[in-house]
């Protein structure tokens, strides 16, 4: 897709430069709002032999292994290497439509950003009723074991439910009972209320007599030693896994639809998806994850916790063309607190990369006097299951994951600031409900994890509202009223005295103030005046006007970009900015470019 918007001090000149030469910045037409990567295309066809069909044709793209030592090594060693060399710099993110936003993709899907989720919607996350397990009730020998899991730190099985449904069951750790699992079920439903693309999560309690192991299974785990999967492998599962009485406790992962390609990466893109036209590492929905990863510690995110799928037209031949392929987060059971066998790394999770070369480097220097915030780290009595968890020197812009993440490295404040707007529609009602996924046994450890959360959250909007303009959602009331939503109002980030607006309309003759009309709940309005151009066509860069807004808090404003249709027709919205610059710097390059 191509880009609609770059955003920046320099990019401010360059679209005021633009409208200099008679061409405004942005064209007289609607904002991208549907990517075309959700288009069906054809992939090229090969051979696949599969156990059923030792001819197997299959018309996707080819399957990618992520190897997870390389991966590490990659993205700590050599990547970060070839960077110093490499003449890249992080710009500004590419596939940013006309309103600063991403489109609905193969990657992305604008939920929370564009309506306020349900209690209903929170809770169901990406589950569908048809996915709904009910351990409890199911007739016993119904679930078949057909797979045991081969790695992770978590022990399960695969099962099929009548004949077809097949799920991933996974148990917590005995360090930690509760925790993974609880994860599990409330990351996958954050990261589906946010729109990114993931599975079916849920938890289960369940009577293992509903489970039926199929006979001569064999599972090969990460350092290739095949090992049989029967009674003695699944009474070690069964160990793990917490219990509510007589009931285990144990995460379900629906299967995911279609074709399973493997992991996609954080860098580069996919050679045999013709749909794949954006470096991964440049699109924002990516970059921005790193302030949602942040937020409920998913240090895990790295391209082995990813799938793509390859979605069939035809759901009946899953690897037939013509089709797309869809973008999945997968596996969030390290959020919340997930600790390592070693207490060092441990502390350092979230404020340093498992290799910090900047670290390293500060600690040769200082001969390590420097106080570090993971020196600082605690467990909270009574509340151990969350680990080191906590809002107490959680810096949101200084957040690492476990090691490098191409996206997240080249993330910018623009991008950051577009989470944030998206993380901070969720109250902490909103909070409370998605901790309930996690069936916490003991009330006390759902309600810290809530308070950990919202408290989070708070820091996070504090720290991307207070540059960037988090005025949002511009809409037309009437033909004249243009109206936003402030989000930081709206959630309370600083006492409503604090917010002192201004706004400002400018257009080729000159420019003028505007009264902004505050309400409850982040509201406000500004009535636009008309000029007189009844003979000037619609597209003229004459009626091209540019909004300036401030609401006193942020460190630079808003500018909405329109074109004024006359008295009685209204305005046409064509763009939406956050120029990183002063409202009195903004204004007169306005004034002054719009003059010409």
């Amino acid at each position: 897709m191509a880009s609609e918007s770059s955003i920046g001090v320099a990019t401010l000149g360059l679209l005021l430069a633009a409208c200099a030469h008679s061409e405004p910045r942005f064209a007289l037409r609607e904002p991208m709002q549907r990517d075309t990567d959700l288009d069906p295309v054809y992939a090229p066809c090969s051979e696949r032999p599969t156990k059923k069909d030792p001819k197997h044709v299959a018309c996707s793209p080819e399957p990618y292994v992520s190897p997870l030592v390389w991966d590490g090594l990659d993205n700590s060693l050599f990547r970060p290497l070839a960077d110093v060399f490499a003449v890249d710099p992080a710009g500004p993110a590419v596939n940013v439509n006309a309103l600063d936003e991403v489109a609905d993709s193969a990657w992305f899907t604008n939920r929370l950003g564009k309506h306020k989720p349900s209690r209903e919607d929170l809770l169901a996350g990406a589950c569908h009723p048809e996915d709904i397990l009910d351990g409890e009730k199911a007739a016993p020998g119904s679930w078949h074991i057909d797979q045991g899991k081969p790695n992770g730190a978590s022990a399960g099985f695969r099962i099929r439910v009548n004949g077809k449904q097949k799920f991933m069951m996974k148990t917590d750790i005995p360090q930690q009972p509760e925790r993974p699992t609880a994860a599990s079920a409330i990351g996958a439903a954050i990261y589906h209320a946010v729109g990114f693309y993931t599975s079916c999560e849920q938890i289960v309690y369940l009577d293992p007599k509903v489970l039926f192991l199929e006979p001569g299974l064999i599972v090969t785990d990460n350092s290739g030693v095949p090992k049989p999967f029967d009674q003695a492998a699944l009474k070690k599962v069964f160990e793990q896994a917490s219990q509510r009485g007589p009931l285990l406790r144990m995460q379900a992962s629906a299967w995911l639809p279609g074709s399973l390609l493997g992991p996609f990466r954080y860098e580069g893109k996919r050679d045999d998806d013709p749909n794949d036209v954006i470096r991964h590492q440049d699109r924002r929905e990516l970059r921005g994850a790193r302030v949602l990863a942040a937020w409920i510690h998913h240090f895990d995110a790295r391209e082995q916790n990813t799938m793509d799928s390859w979605i069939a037209s035809d759901p009946e031949q899953p690897d037939s063309s013509p089709g797309y392929v869809r973008h999945y987060y997968l596996d969030t059971s390290d959020c919340f607190g997930s600790e390592w066998d070693w207490d060092e790394i441990s502390r350092r999770l979230g404020h340093s990369y498992l290799l910090d070369w900047g670290y390293l480097a500060g600690d040769f220097v200082t001969l390590g006097l420097i106080e570090r915030p993971w020196e600082r780290a605690q467990r909270k009595p009574g509340y151990e299951l969350f680990g080191y968890f906590s809002d107490r020197d959680f810096d949101p812009a200084g957040w690492k994951n476990e090691y490098p993440n191409a996206a997240f490295s080249r993330a910018t404040e623009h991008d950051n600031a577009w989470m944030t707007r998206i993380l901070s529609r969720l109250d902490r009602p909103d909070i409370d409900v998605l901790v309930e996924l996690g069936e916490f046994t003991k009330p006390e450890h759902a309600a810290y994890l809530g308070e950990v959360l919202e408290k989070r959250l708070e820091r996070i909007t504090a720290r991307y509202f207070a540059l960037l303009s988090p005025l949002a959602d511009p809409r037309f009331e009437s033909p004249d009223d243009l109206c936003l939503t402030d989000l930081a109002r709206r959630r309370g980030q600083w006492q409503a005295a604090a917010f002192r607006y201004q706004a400002q309309v400018g257009r080729a003759e000159g420019a003028s103030a505007l009264a902004p009309s505050v309400r409850d709940g982040g509201e406000l309005c500004v009535r636009l005046p008309h000029a007189r151009l009844d003979s000037v066509p619609a597209d003229d860069r004459r009626r091209y006007t540019v909004v300036l807004i401030d609401n006193g808090q942020a460190r630079y404003p808003l500018a909405v970009h329109l074109y004024d249709r006359g008295a009685g027709n209204g305005f046409s919205l064509v763009g939406l900015e956050r120029p990183e610059a002063p409202f009195a710097e903004v204004s007169a390059r306005v004034r002054s470019e719009l003059a010409h």
